[in-house]
């Protein structure tokens, strides 16, 4: 459980202001503020639906402005930034935040107790937020202003003259439907309430952390009215804020979704205990996290949203994700029901980089999808041993990938006559350093680059195996195999040096020490076909904990390197110029530690060390950024900021997956 307590205080410039919490709904929608709910960011809102039409993320209701009135003051539960003020001053103090089954706030004032709680129905489009009044010495009102916006998720409202300021009143609440094309906004209290009309515009909120980003950072929304409650000690107020009105009590709707979240709170507590005591609330914490990344599209299709706030669902990074997300967790069916998903739609033996609604096309702009998907399938047979669901369904998809990968297909992927594959050209970005600067790769990486072929190796004798499991004799790999393996160590392995190159283009290897390096050591090939000796593997890892490993991840990096760029913030050319050239990237934890327990004979020592990286690493962060999850990317440098999304699917899930391996491999006690 992320907690804190008492030393949170209210006022712009404290810590509260960069600690931000997220709650989502399995559709893809979800509601984020900080601690203090005051928006940061253009992303923050309290019901941010995922739509089939008009398709997308749209912030709807920003956020509500909630005050507790009273004969002699008002008392304010919400924050605003504007141009060179914090609104409101208030005596008000935040004594705790909770984030366990939702996230939820108390306030305190003299002779008042207040404990604000909100969430998201699964599957649906609607937040509820409850008031319970622990203890107040009079009677007193609750008064809730709705901010609405109405926009595209990476967009900003302004003020203009085509919003439809009509409101209706409905059974203890309102209705709207400020623009033409966008759905209904129903706000409504399970006590009797009443509506106070006052249609406004209030202008120039303040989000500053979109001003560190280089983006425009004031926005305009707009107020249509009051709602007001009168409540007294013991009062337990109930708004929904959805789409349509709800068929039952909003009271009622609680307390069935506190009662499923309660039996889900105890499966990750019993999957828990399987762990060191030290871990277990680690684990719990990482899981609940992992949760919210597994959606149902409004189209219905299971999917990985890659990371909140402003990611979709990528091919690449759900493959990556799936096995901590799912098969780790013995959630075998959700698995691979996304496994069978993302089958359906290889093209010319490419599977998706990036999938999208509202019926376009995804697109098909990644070599290495198609490779982790052999990984994904060899991660799912681990854990489930369903040989019948891969010979039926992924095997034929499998071979069509390596088909096309050998004769050669789109972005000159191709097999070269060396057993090597090749993949790109100068303008491409197709392996996940894919980031661009004036619509050029920022950090180059077509020809041969070496996790690629890496990944390519694995994807050969995964399918060798296969190939001779299921009799099925299309393919020889007698002779590629080691001609892969032999071809690989020429071309990267620099000995003088002891670790891979990064990339071979043109005749001439990129000897920069990069974290892609490790998966020729992590990646599960069989013992006697490991794509370097015993040696090269031990270098490789040493070479890439003395220059890459940070408590929080490896850098994309090394800082030894004249390239390096040790922070990662400003403007968008700015960011992506230092995403991968430095920049800590935690999902990469989960190769190194798989390489670390593969390289060290001492399977006890090497688990205490990755056990304690692990402990630091996330007793420090899941209280910071994104409380109760991890951000997806870190500074270089110390202390090693977060940034980037604030919640990252791979982040989580690799982490998690770690934390299995090393259970898998003996026990160390903390």
């Amino acid at each position: 459980m992320i907690q804190i307590k008492r030393d949170v205080s209210t006022g712009p410039d404290q810590e509260a202001l960069q600690r931000e919490w997220i709650e989502t709904n399995g559709r893809g929608g979800y509601a984020s503020s900080t601690v203090l709910n005051c928006h940061t960011r253009k992303y923050h809102g309290l019901l941010v639906a995922n739509l089939d039409a008009p398709a997308g993320r749209y912030i709807l209701l920003s956020k509500f402005e909630d005050s507790l009135l009273l004969p002699e003051r008002e008392l304010f539960l919400a924050c605003h930034l504007y141009p060179g003020c914090f609104f409101p001053e208030t005596d008000w103090t935040l004594e705790e935040y909770r984030g366990d089954l939702s996230p939820s706030f108390v306030y305190l004032a003299e002779g008042l107790s207040l404990r604000k709680t909100l969430l998201l129905l699964p599957g649906e489009d609607c937040l509820l937020v409850r008031y319970d009044i622990e203890d107040c010495p009079a009677t007193a009102v609750l008064r809730l202003k709705p901010f609405v916006a109405f926009r595209g998720f990476h967009d900003l409202s302004k003020h203009n003259p085509w919003i439809n300021d009509r409101i209706e009143t409905v059974n203890n609440g309102i209705v709207l439907e400020p623009y033409e094309g966008m759905p209904a906004l129903f706000i409504q209290t399970n006590l009797k309430s009443r509506f106070l009309a006052s249609p406004l515009w209030y202008d120039a909120f303040e989000y500053p952390r979109e001003a560190e980003r280089g983006y425009d950072c004031h926005e305009d929304l707009f107020l249509p009215g009051t709602l007001e409650v009168p409540v007294k000690k013991g009062t337990s107020v109930v708004v929904t804020a959805a789409m349509k009105p709800q068929a039952k009590q909003p009271k009622r709707l609680w307390i069935q979704e506190m009662a499923r979240r309660g039996v889900e709170a105890k499966d990750r507590a019993a999957f828990a205990a399987n762990f060191d005591t030290p871990d277990r609330e680690c684990i719990e914490t990482l899981i609940r996290a992992g949760r919210q990344f597994m959606i149902r599209t409004p189209a219905g299709r299971p999917a990985v949203v890659a990371g909140y706030h402003w990611f979709g669902d990528w091919g690449r990074d759900t493959l990556i994700s799936l096995p901590g997300l799912t098969f780790c967790q013995n959630r075998h069916q959700e698995g691979i029901d996304i496994l069978l998903e993302i089958s359906r739609h290889e093209s010319e033996g490419l599977l998706p980089n990036c999938f999208a609604e509202g019926g376009m096309e995804p697109a098909y702009n990644s070599v290495d999808s198609s490779l982790w998907f052999f990984w994904t399938v060899q991660q799912m047979l681990r854990y489930t041993g369903e040989y019948g669901i891969v010979e039926d369904r992924l095997w034929p998809v499998m071979k069509r990938i390596l088909r096309k990968f050998m004769n050669g297909t789109a972005y000159d992927i191709r097999a070269g006559a060396e057993g090597l594959l090749h993949a790109g050209n100068p303008g491409s970005n197709l392996t996940w350093m894919d980031a661009c600067l004036d619509g050029k790769p920022a950090t180059p990486r077509w020809g041969y680059p070496v996790e690629i072929n890496a990944l390519w190796y694995n994807a050969v004798c995964f399918s060798d195996e296969l190939s001779r499991s299921f009799g099925d004799g299309e393919f020889s790999f007698a002779e590629l195999i080691p001609l892969i393996r032999r071809s690989f160590r020429e071309t990267f392995w620099i000995e003088r040096e002891g670790h891979l190159g990064d990339v071979f283009c043109n005749g001439l290897l990129d000897r920069a020490i990069r974290p892609n390096q490790i998966f020729a050591v992590s990646l599960p090939f069989p013992e006697s076909e490991a794509l370097l000796t015993p040696e090269q593997q031990t270098s490789v890892v040493n070479v890439v904990e003395e220059h890459l490993l940070t408590p929080c991840g490896l850098r994309s990096l090394s800082p030894a390197d004249r390239n390096y760029q040790g922070r990662y913030g400003g403007n968008t050319a700015s960011r992506d110029g230092a995403y991968h050239q430095g920049t800590v990237w935690p999902w990469l934890l989960g190769h190194f530690g798989e390489a670390y327990l593969r390289t060290h004979q001492d399977t006890a020592s090497a688990k205490d060390f990755l056990l304690k990286h692990l402990r630091s690493f996330l007793g420090s962060h899941l209280p910071e950024a994104c409380m109760g999850s991890v951000s997806e990317i870190f500074d270089g440098d110390p202390p090693h900021h977060p940034g980037g999304c604030i919640s990252q699917a791979w982040s989580v899930a690799e982490l998690i997956r770690l934390y299995v391996l090393l259970r898998e491999a003996g026990t160390v006690r903390g």
